[in-house]
């Protein structure tokens, strides 16, 4: 809202210094700003507001160190970061673009899919929340809108550059690099030289019309990708600043191709797809960082709060929204490795235990306990320890996926 008065000031009154909300620089700096302050300052007022609500954490007995003393601590605090994000989006960003729409909605749905099963294990005393197949009906609902949205809408395209001869004094023909927008279900293969891969093609040796039925491939693979992430962060969302710091640092390195997807100038330098109108998504990553590390102030330990599945389904959420609108998805095992090695550690001990229960009637495991952080848990590094090698990790990894933008 704040945008769209301050280019009235400026293109209409022509005040000076309006004119600075233009750049998405500016703006992204001051929904930073604006969204660490909201988090920090007011995060403590919806704490004691929770806290007031009786909405308190029921921890199962696992047998790991200091898990006694965090009962009662006040969960659903994934609202501070929902609070804090919205705020300064809807006043700093072009609400008619159609990335930050969908982003909006990202954070609304994901955010009423975790309040509900949030609301199930603490006011209803179930602990298993919302059933699974609910979670599951949400992640695809989504899924289906993003896709479709995605595949379907006229403002979503890519630009590409074409030649064209022009000429000149009917003599002297010249190449010149015309820009064309089109409509594309290309994606980014990351460490590979021709890095740019059409799921498209994968219709291909079925049907000569592939291109009108692409979408047949790519909204499957979207939704896949919103489940995968959302339950990924869920599960690495265990102990205390855990998920929201990693997810800083991934969202983080999301804002650097974002920002320069949507330059045409800095794609250009970087031979890299130019996605018009996305820059307009470094604001609402600026703003969703603010409110991660704001959180981190009440996250960190001891926590004072705990996101809850409010906060963890939203986040994997728009990760996984923010990678597939920037053609970055294919980098995700890599920016949140911490999220699938967490999902990973799951499946691999299910399925283990599960097999070896059938074929020698016990069941066996492979880790003393997952999602993986508590296997370190068991091994007794203290959660503080856990939680700084996997930011450190994330770094590591987050630089390596910033790296592809040149080394392919």
């Amino acid at each position: 809202m704040l945008y769209y008065l301050f280019e009235y000031l400026d293109k209409t009154l022509d005040i000076p210094g309006t004119g600075v909300f233009q750049y998405i620089t500016f703006r992204s700096a001051l929904a930073l700003i604006l969204s660490l302050m909201i988090s920090t300052i007011y995060g403590k007022k919806i704490i004691t507001f929770l806290r007031n609500q009786q909405v308190g954490e029921t921890v199962r007995e696992l047998g790991l160190e200091g898990q006694t003393q965090k009962a009662g601590t006040p969960t659903m605090g994934g609202l501070i970061i929902i609070i804090a994000t919205l705020i300064p989006v809807v006043l700093l960003t072009k609400l008619n673009n159609i990335y930050i729409l969908l982003l909006i909605v990202t954070t609304l749905w994901m955010g009423t899919i975790g309040f509900i099963d949030d609301y199930i294990k603490i006011f209803k005393k179930d602990k298993q929340g919302l059933k699974g197949i609910f979670k599951v009906i949400g992640q695809v609902g989504l899924g289906l809108i993003v896709g479709s949205v995605l595949y379907f809408h006229p403002g979503v395209t890519v630009r590409e550059k074409s030649t064209k001869p022009v000429t000149f004094n009917q003599t002297e023909n010249v190449i010149s690099q015309i820009p064309v927008e089109h409509k594309s279900t290309t994606t980014t293969i990351p460490f590979t030289k021709n890095n740019e891969l059409d799921y498209a093609q994968i219709l291909k040796p079925f049907t000569d019309d592939y291109q009108n039925w692409a979408w047949l491939v790519f909204i499957p693979i979207v939704i896949f990708i919103i489940t995968a992430v959302s339950n990924g962060a869920n599960l690495t969302d265990g102990i205390d600043g855990l998920a929201a710091g990693t997810s800083a640092i991934s969202v983080l390195a999301l804002g650097i191709f974002t920002f320069i997807s949507g330059n045409i100038i800095l794609s250009s330098y970087l031979n890299v797809m130019y996605i018009p109108n996305s820059g307009e998504m470094t604001i609402f990553i600026a703003a969703f960082v603010g409110a991660l590390v704001g959180f981190l102030w009440y996250n960190s330990y001891p926590a004072s709060v705990f996101m809850g599945d409010t906060g963890s389904l939203t986040i994997g959420g728009i990760i996984a929204v923010l990678a597939i609108s920037v053609r970055k998805e294919m980098l995700l095992p890599v920016l949140c490795a911490i999220f699938f090695a967490e999902s990973a550690s799951v499946i691999i001990q299910v399925t283990y235990f599960k097999y070896t229960k059938k074929r020698f009637g016990e069941g066996r495991r492979v880790f003393l306990m997952s999602p993986l952080h508590h296997h370190y848990q068991k091994k007794g590094y203290h959660e503080s320890k856990i939680v700084t090698r996997f930011w450190i990790v994330t770094i590591l990894l987050a630089i390596v996926s910033i790296v592809t933008l040149k080394l392919r």
